[in-house]
């Protein structure tokens, strides 16, 4: 029909996307009588529309991909969200409305996508949201919470994608190593610890900063004296050479960790997030390795016969409820001959009650082979008892009575979701009195105790990491290495890539997910720390607490088992502001995850066709007006 135009507009605006360019067309036609303009409207329209298609087509062939330049931080790059207050913690609202329709032009027509939108998570504890245990409905159906079940993993069905906000003034983090003693208050504004153990010198507030003078409620002298004192109990400890894997239960703010980094010792500190405010945060943010766990009613998340030494600091375990299981699963991650450093009250008093639980140790550590190779007091009246894990099952046979039993099934290795055990866990069928090579040795030249991998298999996966990394990682990729300290492999295998950053001033977190082959056991053979998890899941961390996060041909499957949405969401909530993803993978799965994090307003990267570095920078979702 001939109608006749007033005003005709057309806005077009394209997106770069890893593919492709999406292509958001108006055609705002307002028609009037045809009596009052003679031009007809659709040659113009036909027109108007062919010339851009051809103009956009020819475009679109003869660009390549469109990569963007990472924004660079300051100490001044502040944050500062809508100061409306927020709903209460209890409430926290993950939905997230990831739907807006947009349209992908393509040679022949345009195609309706579905295009991702982020929305912030909601509530007042938001900020520091960890949806598996921060999962407050699952938490209230309990039926007990004797055994810290409250304190556990509780995943929310469907895996959240809401964005975690960012702190009042969040900065980048104060650099390695002077963030060993003291961070920035606003990254981490958390007082109550402050006040709760102000008594110990556990932190303090100064200012902009928290300070962490090394003390600890065992550490009356401080840290570097404690260790010192451990050192003089038992000579047989050398730090960093035959001790070189530790495992630090109820750790505190982790200063027991942060000192031993000095000694060659990597520690895994861990306490679960309880009324000790944000003590795992506090660790992670002053750049010591830690992670949130608690020995409840399941199995810790490690493999078995696989740390050199434990400790327990006034860590609140009571080693003998129920049945001893608690103390049964130290004794199944510890390894043969490997120590166990008890330093409470019940050492060294004898009250009433102290001596009642001194009593019930000494008859549960009894029971599972446990020798005392030492107990002592220092000069501050602080105590200490070291036990030793036995390397035979020869003690076990000879025990009056069995109990706790040997446990007689096979036992899974790869401990996720792996209910405690009242028995005790097999030695490895190998020659145990074999302990590892002295570190640094071991890194290069492992014994496995706990599972069967070749030498020459595992030589060619040290090769390849070791020239992948110095080739490409520290030469070729826009990454600032010297703003990196906490880093995560999620997909570890024997560790090669953690081994190859070795000598740079940064620590590795190794992932093996439960859906690959268990090789955990090598890493820690090898020297190095990580754990079981599966990233269908969240994580047990705090939000912004990884500069870099490593991902060697993984993305792309676990695409098959869970929304990679749900994934880049998690990954987005780990790394800090400023913070890295570096891919590995198949062009086909790096231009999924660079379309997936452009919508997350990260910078990204491709090199050699194979690798994709992406930056997380400061942007958050709007927050809705309340």
């Amino acid at each position: 029909q001939n109608r006749n135009v007033k005003a005709a507009t057309y806005g077009a605006q394209l997106t770069p996307s890893s593919s492709s360019f999406f292509i958001e067309t108006r055609l705002v036609l307002i028609f009037n009588d045809p009596s009052t303009m003679g031009i007809s409207v659709q040659p113009v329209v036909v027109l108007l529309l062919s010339t851009i298609l051809i103009t956009i087509t020819v475009y679109l062939f003869t660009t390549d991909i469109v990569t963007f330049p990472f924004p660079s931080f300051t100490p001044t790059d502040y944050y500062t969200p809508n100061p409306k207050s927020p709903v209460p913690h209890q409430n926290i609202d993950v939905s997230s409305n990831r739907t807006l329709q947009k349209m992908k032009l393509n040679a022949s027509s345009l195609e309706v996508v579905e295009q991702l939108k982020w929305d912030l998570c909601k509530g007042a504890g938001s900020v520091d949201y960890i949806p598996c245990l921060d999962n407050f409905a699952a938490i209230k159906q309990l039926k007990s919470r004797r055994h810290m079940e409250h304190r556990e993993r509780h995943c929310p069905e469907p895996t959240p994608t809401c964005l975690v906000p960012l702190p009042h003034n969040y900065k980048p983090p104060v650099p390695w190593p002077k963030s060993r003693d003291m961070v920035w208050y606003d990254n981490v504004p958390h007082p109550k610890l402050v006040e709760y153990k102000k008594e110990q010198n556990w932190v303090i507030k100064t200012g902009e900063y928290l300070v962490f003078p090394g003390g600890g409620t065992q550490f009356k002298f401080g840290v570097t004296h404690y260790v010192e004192f451990i050192e003089k109990a038992l000579p047989s400890i050398k730090w960093g050479k035959n001790i070189r894997v530790v495992l630090d239960v109820g750790c505190g703010v982790a200063s027991f960790g942060g000192f031993l980094l000095d000694k060659d010792v990597i520690t895994m500190s861990f306490a679960p997030k309880d009324e000790h405010e944000a003590q795992i945060q506090f660790a992670l943010e002053r750049g010591i390795p830690a992670t949130l766990s608690v020995i409840g009613t399941q199995q810790l998340t490690f493999p078995s016969n696989a740390f050199d030494l434990i400790h327990c600091a006034r860590c609140r375990v009571h080693w003998d409820a129920d049945g001893g299981k608690p103390l049964l699963e130290l004794n199944r991650v510890l390894r043969p001959g490997g120590f166990f450093i008890w330093s409470a009250t019940p050492v060294y008093r004898d009250n009433d009650r102290d001596t009642k639980i001194w009593n019930a140790m000494v008859s549960l550590t009894k029971s599972i082979c446990w020798k005392v190779v030492t107990k002592t007091v220092d000069s501050s009246g602080i105590g200490l008892v070291i036990y030793q894990k036995p390397t035979s099952e020869s003690c076990y046979n000879k025990r009056s009575t069995q109990d706790p039993p040997l446990c007689d099934k096979k036992e899974v290795n790869a401990s996720w979701y792996v209910p405690l055990a009242k028995c005790i866990s097999k030695l490895p069928s190998r020659n145990v009195q074999s302990w590892p090579e002295l570190w640094p040795k071991r890194l290069v030249s492992v014994k496995p105790q706990s599972i069967s991998v070749e030498a020459e298999k595992l030589k060619k996966d040290t090769e390849k990491w070791s020239a992948i990394v110095s080739d490409v990682y520290l030469e070729s990729l826009a990454v600032n290495w010297s703003s990196v300290r906490n880093v995560m492999d999620m997909n570890a295998g024997f560790g090669g890539f953690a081994a190859a950053l070795i000598n740079r001033p940064l620590w590795v977190m190794n992932v093996v997910p439960v859906d690959k082959p268990d090789t955990l056991s090598v890493v820690y053979d090898r020297g190095l720390i990580g754990v079981y998890h599966d990233w269908c899941e969240s994580l047990n961390t705090y939000p912004r607490t990884y500069d870099l996060l490593h991902s060697s041909f993984f993305l792309g499957d676990v695409s098959q088992r869970c929304e990679i949405v749900q994934v880049a969401a998690e990954i987005d909530r780990i790394v800090r502001p400023g913070g890295y993803l570096v891919v590995q993978d198949t062009m086909e799965t790096i231009k999924k995850i660079e379309s997936i994090f452009g919508s997350l307003h990260w910078s990204t990267k491709i090199y050699q066709d194979k690798f994709l570095v992406g930056r997380k920078g400061f942007w958050r979702p709007a927050e809705p007006e309340l």
